[in-house]
């Protein structure tokens, strides 16, 4: 399984998931109106990176089961 390249983007593609939460959660704590928009703005870009992730996961899965 390590050696399948998409097992790679699949994991590149959920640290990127973690690394935006990680810093759309450190916006909450700064408490000004900029952290606040910026902080908007990481979760935002997060509902995206977890939909591209369950893409490539599902993809991996699929490929997987059917022999690819």
């Amino acid at each position: 399984m390590t050696e399948d390249p998409l097992f790679y983007v699949v994991a590149a593609a959920m640290l990127s998931v973690l690394v935006v939460l990680a810093i759309g959660i450190s916006q909450f704590g700064k408490g000004t109106v900029e952290a606040a928009k910026r902080s908007n703005k990481m979760m935002q870009l997060r509902i995206v990176a977890q939909f591209v992730a369950v893409v490539f996961l599902l993809l991996f899965v699929w490929l997987r089961s059917n022999g690819g």
